[in-house]
């Protein structure tokens, strides 16, 4: 067992399911509860966001370059979630995608909900600490390495102290018992289970609509609480997507956060899947739970049914390859991989172009044999 986690993480949640509300029962008519309510959003949100943003897209990912001030933000709020360095949080990441449900995954949902959610950080791992290999890029940021250093320091001092601090300036030792309460105790709860309920609940509930090979799924209501990190089953088909919630209308604040920073000038480079292999992604496992819905299905299905689909697969497939053929070219002659004038470069890039509209039409045409061939099975 790590002694010092679980004493913790069950001291921080017992102070903050029993010890604020007897607070609250004693003294809550004493104190401003519109500063204390916005040192919690805002704690909230700032430790939250430096998570998601921080130690996961930009740290873990490499998802989106950032300028110093965001990163040293990240880092510092980041310290008051209190888990961990990033350093530390960024190898255990990797790993948990290098290795997803197998045994060499440090949260694996495959050992239990619990396990996932919480119990592997109050064990011992076997076979000891796993050594921080993965995270060379990293140690090279010395942002990075001041923290790795001092994370705990920083986390309690700002994490504690900073909304201790301000209830104590506003309402003296009333209002820094407040301030360590509820923008401290209370606001850390709520930001590791809703780092926790990522690895256990989107390892359990919710869709698979882009690859059913891992554990990972989508949840558009664990979304709502995490600034956008529940669709998780994308997260892991596209893992350096500095998006997760890609769909116009899924709730994703981190995303958004990110693209103000590079209006700002202080993120670039963010990394973005194309719209055509998101669709094949969608594309595949549709095609994947279609084939097993026709393995079951005793009823002879509709000759013109099946013909139609059959054709719309091999003009999609034919149009995919068209398209991959394309890019390749046009990428490496922009990267002068192969010799080209500019009149090449501009057919090249028509070539693209033409590839992109004929994929996207013969998408178009699936989709439709699709729910032509679903509505016969239905």
């Amino acid at each position: 067992m790590r002694w010092m986690n679980s004493a913790f993480l069950i001291g921080t949640l017992l102070t903050a399911i029993i010890g604020l509300p007897l607070f609250v029962y004693h003294y809550g008519g004493q104190i401003n509860w519109w500063l204390h309510g916005g040192l919690f959003v805002g704690m909230f949100i700032a430790s939250g966001l430096s998570i998601t943003l921080g130690y996961h897209r930009l740290f873990s990912h490499n998802s989106f370059k950032a300028r110093w001030p965001i990163r040293f933000l990240t880092l510092v709020f980041g310290a008051t979630a209190m888990e961990n360095s990033a350093l530390e949080w960024c190898s255990d990441h990797r790993r948990h995608h290098k290795h997803t449900d197998h045994d060499d995954d440090p949260y694996s949902i495959q050992r239990g909900f619990f396990f996932a959610h919480m119990g592997w950080i109050m064990q011992r791992p076997i076979g000891g600490e796993s050594p921080l290999t993965n995270v060379k890029d990293l140690k090279r940021d010395p942002l990075v390495r001041f923290q790795h250093k001092w994370w705990v320091v920083i986390g309690l001092v700002v994490g504690f102290g900073l909304p201790s601090l301000i209830g104590y300036l506003v309402e003296g030792s009333i209002g820094a018992l407040a301030g360590l309460l509820i923008g401290g105790v209370t606001r850390l709860v709520a930001v590791h289970h809703m780092t926790f309920f990522i690895n256990s609940l989107c390892h359990t509930l919710g869709n698979q609509p882009y690859s059913a090979r891992c554990s990972a799924r989508d949840s558009w209501l664990m979304a709502l609480f995490t600034f956008g990190e529940g669709y998780h089953n994308f997260h892991h088909e596209f893992q350096h997507d500095y998006r997760n919630g890609v769909k116009p209308w899924q709730f994703d604040p981190t995303k958004w956060t990110i693209r103000v920073l590079e209006k700002l000038g202080l993120a670039s480079n963010l990394r973005r899947v194309s719209d055509e292999t998101i669709a094949m992604a969608e594309i595949r496992e549709k095609q994947r739970c279609l084939a097993l819905r026709l393995e079951n299905h005793e009823d002879t299905i509709c000759e013109k049914a099946q013909k139609l689909f059959t054709e719309a697969q091999e003009e999609l497939h034919a149009a995919h390859e068209a398209w991959e053929e394309a890019t390749q070219n046009h990428m490496k002659a922009l990267r002068h991989k192969i010799e080209a004038t500019r009149e090449q470069l501009i057919e090249l890039q028509h070539r693209v172009e033409q590839s992109v509209e004929d994929l996207r039409r013969a998408i178009n045409d699936w989709h439709d044999a699709h729910r032509g061939l679903a509505l016969k099975l239905a």
